[in-house]
């Protein structure tokens, strides 16, 4: 049994704790908590961040889906934003002294897999999977 959810958010600063809530109580709906919700938390900051940042056009903002199974939950954040393959997001080794960069680093260290896809009609797709089995089994 799968179960998804989504949710579109404005391209304004404030999203980022939004889709927090937003994740950590789809989450805790199918009995996903401790550890591998706090480690979904951290990473739905990172991409919705690199998104707001990097992935969204003017006038439009970012959709957030999670998506549930017996063994594991997706973690999507859709952006506007084209790009080439080769521009898109990757884990950086930025030095001891910068001060940004470290997002996909935390998304690589936390998440199962993680990766970028192009979005039709347009923008990219961030996922991140992560093993979690839900207490209560999605409907």
């Amino acid at each position: 049994m799968t179960n998804t959810l989504h949710r579109y958010f404005d391209a304004k600063r404030s999203s980022v704790g939004q889709a927090r809530r937003f994740v950590i109580t789809a989450l805790a709906s199918w009995g996903i908590t401790g550890d591998p919700a706090e480690d979904i938390r951290l990473c739905v900051s990172e991409l919705v961040s690199n998104a707001l940042t990097h992935g969204t056009r003017f006038g439009h903002g970012f959709l957030v889906r999670l998506r549930v199974d017996e063994d594991s939950v997706r973690l999507e954040v859709h952006d506007s934003r084209d790009c080439a393959p080769e521009s898109h997001p990757r884990v950086r080794h930025p030095a001891d002294e910068d001060t940004a960069g470290r997002g996909l680093l935390i998304v690589e260290a936390l998440a199962d897999d993680w990766g970028v896809e192009d979005r039709a009609p347009y923008g990219k797709v961030a996922w991140s999977r992560f093993k979690a089995i839900p207490e209560i089994q999605p409907a």
